[in-house]
């Protein structure tokens, strides 16, 4: 789990990949996976593997396999600084703004990341009104205490500047939390997927895709310079087995493996390409479930309707406490990921 969390604890929000990029493209140039390595205008990371066919395999012209994981994760982008060195943030992704109240953050700056704490602006609970105790905020609402004078926040500061949520890596009993696994997992489970692989007879372009969190920005430009035969979308999904949920509405099992989608609101996915899966999964008794989230979206969308069309599947792994810093993914699921899409890559 090394990786896994080298990943999640460094910070980049959509149009501010430059780190996670580099921590990507140093572990799979020094591992040499790949025959050729790039980064696109958009600044997502494309990564080439040719075929590489079993022995006494049948020579054949290889097919392009497309996976994406997207790099980026939820965060703000600081828009105001004030006269007393409190900022104001505008999101990058979608945040429930119950889950803001009191967190530590990391306002990543030109010199360096500077801690801070956000809290919604009004009384504390021992003055505050009725009315206002019941009050949701929203973004607005929020501000960032850096505990600096107001010069030096603003010698230190600038607009535009990257602002994440912080919150450690850690065991939980069965599961892995942390913050962004949505889709650090992703990117982890791409790479472990293809230091795997003994044989593939077919070509591999490994995408790490930018600003998906803002409209699947990334993915599009590069789908459409690879024009792959094969999509594969490497992401998360919600978990949602939880008190205060009904079972119809779990969309996934934690435990019962990583999630092929079926449909979100984006994307329906290659039903044969879905069977095809879980063939492999039978045969190589690795735990996978299907999965339809009623709304949300990734990568695979746009792979799907690049050019005049491709045939796309999306992984997923299930994730509770999704878009949180408490996020909690099941070793079981993360385990099978990886190995789940190693064993189908290296049939095609």
């Amino acid at each position: 789990m090394d990786l896994l969390e080298t990943l999640t604890q460094t910070p980049s929000v959509p149009g501010r990949e430059d780190r996670i990029r580099k921590v990507i493209e140093d572990h799979i140039r020094s591992s040499e996976l790949f025959d050729e390595v790039h980064t696109d205008a958009m600044g997502s990371l494309i990564a080439c593997r040719r075929a590489r066919p079993a022995k006494g395999a049948a020579e054949t012209s290889p097919r392009k396999v497309m996976l994406a994981a997207h790099m980026d994760q939820i965060g703000f982008l600081v828009r105001h600084i004030d006269d007393k060195g409190f900022l104001r943030v505008n999101p990058v992704g979608g945040f429930d703004t119950r889950n803001l109240f009191a967190r530590g953050v990391r306002v990543c700056t030109r010199d360096g990341d500077l801690a801070g704490v956000m809290n919604p602006g009004g009384r504390p609970i021992h003055i505050a009104t009725e009315d206002e105790k019941k009050k949701v905020p929203i973004i607005g609402d929020f501000f960032i205490d850096l505990g600096l004078g107001p010069e030096e926040v603003a010698s230190k500061v600038q607009i535009g500047d990257m602002v994440v949520l912080d919150g450690p890596f850690r065991d939980v009993g069965e599961y892995v939390v942390s913050q962004c696994l949505d889709n650090r997992v992703g990117c982890w489970a791409q790479i472990r997927a293809i230091e795997n692989l003994t044989h593939h007879s077919c070509d591999i372009y490994a995408v790490w895709t930018v600003q998906e969190e803002v409209g699947l920005r990334g993915a599009m430009p590069a789908a459409f310079g690879i024009d792959p035969d094969i999509g594969i979308a490497c992401d998360t999904t919600l978990c949602c087995r939880t008190p205060g949920v009904p079972e119809e509405d779990r969309v996934s099992v934690p435990g019962e493996g990583v999630g092929l989608h079926v449909m979100d609101s984006s994307m329906i996915s290659d039903m044969s390409l879905i069977e095809d899966i879980e063939s492999v999964a039978v045969k190589h008794d690795i735990k996978c479930q299907r999965a339809i989230l009623p709304r949300g979206g990734q990568d695979g969308a746009v792979i799907q309707r690049s050019r005049s069309g491709v045939r796309t599947v999306s992984f997923a792994c299930p994730v509770k406490y999704i878009h949180t810093v408490t996020e909690m993914s099941h070793k079981t699921d993360l385990e099978s990921y990886p190995s789940l899409l190693t064993a189908w890559l290296e049939t095609l």
